[in-house]
């Protein structure tokens, strides 16, 4: 497939993502060496022979018509009302009978109570897999600050599932989207395969959260007898909105491997990706994690280390209030360094950072490096309830520290994992350099409901193949890791 994102000791999950180039690098992995898959990938030769097939018989278009600027229409926001049945009813106010569930879109976040929001994301996970991604501080923040809304390719279209009381039973994060940037599951060729036959990818709808590749939750549902019936009833209703909206597909990416399996069962097609990640396993200490790795290893992590204090930099962590105001301006100045120098564009505003870190306080943990008086480096994270999220990394323009973005990004969120007797680091999207620093594979998953079923035969054909190589490489990084074979006991975890 012809996807691929660059990895880059700078990439950390928000700052755009470049465009895909070479067909023999993998959408999530980086770069296959060229002798392990030589020629086309299996998704090119796939498409390039149902276009040979095509042209034999007749060209037409799968979806769109013509190529010619497509608006979808405005259109009614109801998708449909369906009926909850079954004992799971009694104490609900229905005295066991039948009740009715509506199901709508909103054009905002800001249409729905926050309370209500954050009731459905708490109950889908409870409190000790907290993901603040999907917090309605962190959505709403988004739109809010002009960063995810339709001006900029992310048309706000959530989907909320209420019982005849109005009382909000689930909530579905939805995006129509007229572009693939900022989503982390590359589809690209996709697309281009699409205008290649004559119809149109986009616009298409995207559940996610907007320029975060964090697994969680996507089907966030209150915690009732009756859920496992809204959950089919909120699939159904996303593929509905493929005719009502007029689009070419429904993606969800990051849900959890259990929505996965059950979106497969309803007709969505199943793809495997890559993170990195950290494992705590009972740490008390950095040293003692240090102690599971391989000697070598081990001494590049400390040699990296001490290059920060030769520097005269100084680092700390900072949680809610000990966050300013300046320091989110600074921060944002880092940040477009960042994403200007090598991507060209930002997909965060300034007033996204100050509505964020005043709506989530204290789940927010920035990391920032100092000389002398003088703020010079960052790295921003969200604290969930087992896990740290490392989001984004910036410094000031022209400065070089070496080692400083490991020691910021990796380290420092190694040790406040361990103080904060979290389970995991999540260090955000691509990177191979983070293996040897004691990140390590483990797969991400995403559902694709394509409406057109010879595209949906092609790309199921093609995502079967990507799979096996995601799980081949993911193996022989575990084979050849960074830690003891003791400390693992043969599991990256």
């Amino acid at each position: 497939m012809a996807a691929v994102a660059v990895a880059s000791a700078s990439n950390c999950g928000y700052c755009p993502t470049p465009l895909p180039t070479n067909p023999i690098h993998s959408p999530f992995l980086g770069h296959f060496p060229s002798h392990l898959f030589p020629g086309k990938s299996s998704f090119a030769k796939n498409v390039e022979e149902m276009l040979h097939t095509s042209r034999r018989t007749r060209t037409y278009a799968l979806f769109w018509g013509p190529k010619k600027a497509v608006r979808p229409p405005e259109t009614d926001l109801s998708l449909g009302h369906f009926t909850l049945t079954g004992s799971g009813l009694e104490g609900s106010g229905s005295s066991g009978q039948s009740q009715e569930v509506s199901v709508s879109v909103v054009s905002s976040i800001l249409e729905v109570p926050s309370d209500d929001w954050d009731m459905c994301n708490l109950d889908s996970t409870g409190p000790k897999r907290f993901n603040p991604f999907l917090s309605h501080g962190f959505l709403s923040s988004l739109e809010e600050s002009g960063s995810a809304v339709k001006e900029t390719g992310w048309m706000p279209r959530h989907i909320i599932a209420q019982d005849e009381h109005k009382n909000i039973l689930g909530v579905v994060p939805v995006y129509l989207k007229s572009h693939s940037y900022g989503e982390y599951v590359f589809d690209h060729s996709w697309a281009d395969a699409y205008y290649s036959y004559g119809s149109r990818y986009y616009p298409k709808l995207q559940c996610c959260v907007p320029f975060t590749p964090v697994t969680g939750q996507r089907i966030l549902l209150r915690d009732t007898p009756y859920k496992e019936q809204v959950f089919d009833i909120l699939v159904s209703a996303m593929k509905e909105m493929t005719s009502k909206f007029q689009v070419s597909s429904f993606h969800v990416t990051f849900p959890t491997e259990g929505e996965w399996h059950k979106m497969n069962e309803k007709g969505f097609l199943q793809r495997m990706g890559m993170q990195y990640h950290w494992k705590n396993r009972n740490y008390n200490t950095f040293d003692e994690f240090l102690m599971d790795m391989k000697q070598s290893k081990r001494k590049n992590i400390r040699q990296e280390r001490k290059k920060i204090s030769a520097q005269n930099l100084t680092m700390k962590r900072l949680r809610g209030y000990e966050i300013k105001s300046w320091h989110w301006d600074t921060f944002y100045r880092f940040y477009r360094n960042t994403a200007d120098n090598k991507w060209g564009s930002a997909y965060l505003t300034r007033e996204f950072f100050h509505n964020m870190g005043a709506k989530l306080a204290d789940n927010v943990l920035l990391v920032v490096a100092e000389e002398g008086n003088e703020m010079v480096a960052g790295a921003l994270n969200l604290i969930g309830g087992d896990t740290l999220y490392g989001r984004l990394w910036g410094c000031l323009p022209r400065a070089y520290y070496p080692s400083l973005h490991f020691e910021a990004c990796y380290y420092q969120a190694i040790e406040a994992a361990i103080e904060l007797n979290l389970d995991k680091v999540e260090a955000g999207a691509q990177g191979e350099h983070k293996i040897q620093r004691g990140y390590m594979p483990v797969a991400t998953y995403s559902s694709h409901y394509i409406v057109d079923e010879s595209f949906r035969s092609v790309i199921a054909d093609f995502l079967v193949r990507e799979t096996m190589q995601v799980k081949l490489v993911m193996k022989l990084i575990r084979d050849s890791g960074p830690f003891k074979e003791a400390a693992t006991g043969g599991s990256s975890g």
